[in-house]
């Protein structure tokens, strides 16, 4: 067992940083803060297009399952659907152009596409315990036991739309994790550091890397962010976008964004395609 006695800190860069410098820190580390991502104007316009459905929703699961219960949070909201009710986060937000420049440059090479696993508001609400650590390529068992040698399937842009503390919930990593030799070891909340930022910086980090939110220890603050993910065009997604998003709205998105929510085919390497009509593009059927 490769766990570490003393956890690193997580390296901070700047919105402008190159996105091969950016995967060069995650690649050791397996995360990075990327400060400002969003400005302020966004971050305020978003959080005012989300308020409404956010503040309808109750919070806690609504998962049969005790154990995704729990990993959900019991005083914790989880707003998805975003791409519909959002517009910032729909041609601002995932057509970010340092998200599909760090995009492509982890799948294109060896997955040769990609699309959006899920996106959610996350809402953690005061009194709130922490949320079990894991990481996001559990999601796929078989890359559990591939270790840190299997393919990166999954990466994962949190980015706080509330300040993050310690004290309110901060996501918590384990650096360093993406190495462990034994992918079914998640470490300890001892082993964790959180990741402390101010809104619009967003938290960049490999599937491989343990993480989970922090506890919110607060009386009376709801920390937000919002989580967006990515895995390999040859992997299922956890939100199936074409049931939920309007078609006519889908028309109106850039061709990436559509590719990425599943409008458009998928072509994985080594693959004539997946994801199609016909043997033909799923865009062609839908007249995108």
């Amino acid at each position: 067992m490769a766990t570490q006695k003393k956890a690193q800190d997580l390296t901070s860069v700047a919105a402008d940083t190159s996105a091969e410098e950016i995967l060069r820190i995650v690649a050791r580390d397996g995360g990075v803060i990327i400060k400002n991502f969003l400005t302020q104007e966004q971050v305020d316009r978003f959080n005012s297009e989300i308020e409404s459905p956010l503040q309808a929703l109750n919070p806690g699961s609504t998962h049969e399952n005790e154990i995704v219960a729990a990993f959900h949070g019991h005083n914790t909201k989880r707003l998805t659907n975003l791409v519909t009710h959002s517009a910032t986060f729909r041609s601002e937000i995932i057509d970010h152009p340092l998200v599909h420049e760090i995009s492509d440059s982890v799948f294109l090479e060896e997955s040769g596409t990609y699309w959006m696993t899920t996106a959610q508001v996350i809402e953690i609400g005061p009194n709130s315990q922490a949320q079990l650590l894991h990481r996001d390529l559990e999601n796929w068992f078989p890359f559990v036991g591939l270790g840190p040698s299997g393919p990166e399937v999954s990466i994962n842009f949190l980015v706080a739309l509330t300040d993050f503390t310690e004290e309110n919930g901060a996501t918590r990593v384990i650096p360093g994790s993406n190495h462990w030799s034994d992918f079914e070891d998640r470490g300890t909340p001892e082993q964790t550091i959180p990741a402390v930022m101010s809104a619009g910086d967003a938290l960049f980090i490999s599937g491989k890397v343990v993480h989970g939110g922090g506890a919110n220890q607060t009386s009376d603050f709801y920390r937000r962010a919002v989580a967006f993910t990515f895995n390999a065009g040859y992997l299922t997604g956890e939100e199936a976008y074409p049931f939920l998003v309007d078609k006519e709205l889908a028309k109106t998105l850039s061709p990436r964004v559509q590719r990425i929510l599943g409008f458009r085919s998928q072509y994985p390497t080594g693959s004539p395609g997946l994801w199609q009509v016909n043997y033909a593009d799923l865009a062609d059927y839908l007249n995108l």
